[in-house]
């Protein structure tokens, strides 16, 4: 396995060295690393505004452990991750998959420490970007987002910006539009840009709908809250646990364990069980092995009636007319 130490910020001031740690070199916006460890592209460009965009277009030969442990805290990370293969970011008690059919964006703090773990043949399509916080307010209002407590949001003495997500259907097919373009130039260059522009401003809108939770996170209480998610996800054909029980866990009061896993995850931990528990589902209809009440009563719904209103809630059809359409 190759092991990276590096960091990030939102200037290019990592390019080089990051470069050096594969053994490999800078050459005009690409990172050229041996091919003993990848085929494929690294791409980075100044966006201008204090964004850094780094587009990655790799298949890994080797294990890859790349341990991020950055000099400045003063930017955000934005990291959408189309893997398909084994990745996952690790860290102290807790293994978080990530990639294409995982929680596939990840909004990470500077201030955070964290480790991405890629297996031999897997293959990364990503887009990470990197925006100072103090540039967040101005961006906001230019494309008229409206934020409460905005210079908290962004003050690290007060709070830390976190989230595991799924992107957006519309953030996915932003992406795939930019992965059809040949790589570099100014015509990539200037889809590059505006592609950042859509997600930063896409993403935005979408927590500025929602109360914030203001709070700062340190490692340990992040990887207890991904513990969690974790224990849901592996029990999820199970009854929701108690509050107090996943508290518990967590070495957290209740409020304390409630308001850092909505603030994490965006989801309150009975709608991230309840959408899970959905989603599966959608996946046991897609196979075509099980009937309605088969799967109903394996992921322990009170009876037909109720999955197919939560089902339809989710999906916007019953579970009878999403076969029809399969």
């Amino acid at each position: 396995m190759k092991i990276i130490e590096h960091s990030y910020s939102a200037d290019l001031s990592w390019v080089e060295s990051f470069a050096k740690q594969f053994g490999g070199k800078v050459e005009g916006n690409f990172i050229i690393v041996p091919e003993e460890y990848q085929t494929g592209t690294r791409y980075f460009i100044d966006c201008g505004e204090g964004i850094i965009a780094y587009y990655l277009n790799v298949t890994y030969k080797k294990n890859i452990h790349l341990i991020q442990k950055n000099s400045t805290n003063d930017f955000v990370g934005f990291y959408y991750n189309l893997t398909d293969g084994e990745a996952s970011v690790t860290g102290e008690n807790f293994v978080y998959e990530v990639g294409r059919w995982q929680y596939n964006l990840a909004v990470i703090d500077g201030t955070l420490e964290s480790t991405y773990k890629v297996k031999s043949g897997s293959s990364t399509y990503a887009l990470c970007i990197f925006i100072k916080k103090s540039n967040i307010e101005a961006y906001a209002k230019k494309n008229n987002i409206t934020f409460q407590n905005i210079d908290k949001i962004v003050d690290p003495s007060k709070n830390t910006i976190i989230r595991f997500d799924r992107m957006s259907s519309e953030s996915f097919h932003l992406l795939n539009d930019l992965r059809k373009l040949k790589v570099g130039g100014p015509i990539f260059d200037l889809n590059l840009i505006g592609t950042v522009h859509m997600l930063i401003s896409n993403y935005l809108k979408k927590i500025a709908s929602n109360r914030i939770i203001i709070q700062t996170v340190n490692q340990s209480d992040l990887a207890n809250i991904i513990k969690i998610q974790m224990y849901l996800i592996e029990n999820i054909q199970n009854h929701f646990p108690s509050i107090k029980f996943m508290a518990s866990q967590a070495n957290m009061s209740e409020s304390k364990f409630k308001n850092l896993f909505k603030k994490i995850t965006g989801n309150t931990p009975s709608s991230f069980f309840m959408d899970n528990k959905l989603l599966l589902a959608k996946e046991l209809l897609e196979k075509k092995q099980l009937t309605i009440t088969q799967i109903s009563d394996q992921l322990n719904f009170t009876n037909n009636s109720y999955f197919a209103s939560k089902f339809k809630f989710h999906f916007g059809m019953s579970p009878k007319a999403f076969i029809k359409q399969l």
